[in-house]
């Protein structure tokens, strides 16, 4: 019974646009050989030069010059012009997507502010001047120093100043998302430095907070005078730097972002060619079904589809047929990062290893796979599946297991000796791997009353399986689950809640399991304390879903931040890797993102040359534009 309430120089890939476009990745050696490139010259990288650049990378020196026209994957002489129609599943309550409060649109992070420094997806980790013309680092980068371009402006005309700057780093720092709030105990000191100039100075040793200081959005200081910046919602349109504006919005149902014509930047290096289409419009639909039916009927002029199933059979439709409708593939060689289902420790239930352990015993892949997907989409089996930084099989040797060895008392089964998924027989009862699971159970305390899983207690094994109202895939995906579990007397209850609900809960960590996405990227770093640290355990809004607590994941990423070689960061990062494998938090699904699948209009393009990030942050719309020539 279901039971439901409501990551020198290899260039990437070329592509053309005709029909189906096929991109896959490269192989394990072109891969390797991209990051022993970015990655030269390491030893040197920790003595920058003292005086101003025009960019920073991780490891080694940016790869693109001082007089670099464009980013690499951007088409400089692109047009100007053509509309993008995108479609979102939930809806909105606020326009201010750098707080806990209210849902916001994701992408206005990204496409209604700008930072001091932009990233470019070409390189594992590099960024170069946006709002700042230089960054100038100390000698091992316990400071940095930003100066602001002279003709930076704000939509309203008045310039960025230093003011801003620091008034949006405290205020992010301190009333802002959690995603904001690391940084600031980090930063020992931030002060003026000349007219145009601000320096920060860190509290730590740690290589990237000069990168990552670069990073964080800048707002317009004035705007806020007198307002609650914790507690704004569709009260306040933001006045951005950002090439776009926003135009138009219904709360719930539309946002509309023109681009400013007055833009400030449009041809500085890093903007060249980019942010080129006039209008972004984002439409809000309550589930995938009405979502996919607006794009066939030309509602929308793009979508992603992550479906594979899907996308070999649904997307033959008249628009296609007829050429309206191109359908692109695009590569990567970043990792995959992580799809599935998180178990909360903070919650009893989910305390005890053997019982994570028994869950994904009881999650029966294959059969899934086969019913979603008909068994076309591999499973994520590592945190950086697709990548050099993956862990590796059987048990850890050299440089990883000397890093672990130290924490060895308290690390779980399987991060020494090697840890693998369960895998079933593909059939729908999946017999043996259920086996083990009440074995498991049993030894953890919990026994069969009448058909019942109860503990010691005589209470029973229940939880909810929290899901975003609209993934019905994931929905489907859990309803399936729930009849395993049912065999092992669970009672496991799907709750489906809309978009304000589930991030509420979310950020209060009110659930049992809930669907998970965490991304990843070729230079994982600070963010990883985000997504494992300790400090998320109770802080509400933090990134770390599952409560763990590990002093061994910590200690693997302070190494990864302190490396000093290549070899050193990718130890430390397989040895992460193995920690949160083996501490058996998610029960991961089919790849989402092996490739991205976009169909889109025609008219909608993009340069053959990709980026080694593939369809990523900055990507689309970034870099595409409207070309009605063909």
């Amino acid at each position: 019974m279901i039971r439901r309430k409501s990551i020198g120089t290899l260039r990437p890939r070329k592509q053309g646009q005709i029909g189906i476009v096929s991109n896959m990745n490269a192989n394990i050696f072109s891969k390797t050989r991209r990051w022993s490139v970015s990655i030269a010259a390491i030893l040197v990288a920790g003595i920058a030069n003292a005086e101003p650049q025009h960019g920073i990378a991780m490891y080694g020196e940016p790869e693109l010059p001082p007089d670099f026209v464009s980013l690499p994957y951007a088409n400089a002489d692109a047009p100007f012009g053509g509309k993008i129609v995108l479609g979102e599943v939930g809806s909105f309550d606020s326009l201010n997507p750098h707080i806990l409060k209210g849902t916001a649109p994701w992408q206005l992070r990204f496409l209604a502010y700008e930072s001091l420094m932009g990233r470019s997806y070409d390189e594992p980790f590099t960024l170069y001047g946006l709002l700042a013309e230089s960054i100038e680092v100390g000698p091992n980068r316990e400071w940095a120093e930003f100066t602001i371009r002279p003709e930076a402006r704000f939509s309203d005309g008045s310039p960025v100043t230093v003011e801003d700057v620091m008034w949006s780093y405290e205020t992010l720092g301190t009333k802002g998302h959690g995603r904001y709030r690391g940084l600031w105990p980090q930063i020992e000191s931030m002060e003026q430095t000349g007219e145009r100039s601000v320096r920060f100075t860190f509290s730590e040793d740690n290589r990237e907070l000069a990168m990552i200081v670069g990073m964080r959005p800048i707002l317009k200081k004035a705007q806020w005078d007198g307002i609650d910046f914790a507690n704004s919602g569709l009260d306040v349109v933001p006045i951005s730097s950002a090439p776009y504006l926003i135009s138009d919005y219904e709360p719930g149902r539309f946002v509309e972002l023109s681009r400013d014509p007055n833009y400030w930047g449009k041809d500085i290096p890093f903007r060249k060619g980019t942010n080129v289409l006039d209008t972004i419009r984002m439409e809000f639909f309550a589930d995938s079904t009405a979502h996919f039916e607006a794009f066939k009927g030309g509602l929308l002029n793009s979508i992603r589809e992550t479906n594979v199933e899907k996308w070999r059979t649904q997307y033959d439709f008249p628009r296609v047929q007829n050429g309206e409708v191109v359908k692109s593939e695009i590569g990567h060689d970043r990792p995959t990062g992580l799809y599935g289902f998180v178990m909360n420790t903070r919650r009893q239930t989910f305390a005890d290893w053997r019982v994570r352990e028994a869950m994904l015993l009881a999650f029966n892949f294959e059969y899934i796979n086969d019913v979603q997907t008909g068994g076309s989409q591999p499973r994520v089996t590592s945190y950086f599946s697709n990548s050099v930084l993956e862990k590796q099989d059987g048990p850890a040797e050299g440089r990883v297991r000397e890093l672990l060895e130290p924490f060895a008392d308290d690390l779980l089964p399987g991060a020494l000796e090697g840890y693998s998924l369960p895998e079933s027989d593909g059939t729908p009862r999946n017999r043996a791997n259920l086996s083990k699971a009440m074995d498991l159970l049993t030894a953890a305390g919990w026994t069969v009353d009448a058909g019942t899983l109860v503990d010691g207690a005589g209470q029973p094994f229940e939880f909810e399986i929290l899901i975003r109202q609209g993934q019905s895939d994931n929905a489907a995906i859990a309803d399936i689950y729930v009849t395993a579990l049912e065999r092992l007397g669970i009672a496991a209850t799907v709750i489906e809640v809309d978009s304000a609900q589930y991030e509420d809960r979310i950020a209060n960590y009110d659930y049992d399991m809930t669907y998970y996405e965490r991304g990843a990227s070729l230079s994982p770093g600070n963010e990883q304390k985000l997504y494992w640290g300790a400090d998320g355990v109770e802080t509400p809004g933090s990134r770390n879903y599952m409560g763990m607590n590990s002093p061994a994941a910590e200690a693997m990423i302070d190494t990864m931040l302190n490396a000093e070689s290549r070899d050193d960061f990718v130890a430390a990062a397989r040895a992460l890797d193995r920690v949160l494998a083996s501490g058996r938090y998610v029960i991961p699904i089919m790849y989402r993102y092996d490739k991205s699948r976009i169909a889109h209009a025609k008219e909608l393009k993009y340069s053959e040359d990709l980026p080694i990030y593939g369809d990523w942050l900055g990507f689309q719309p970034d870099v595409w534009w409207w070309d009605e020539t063909e």
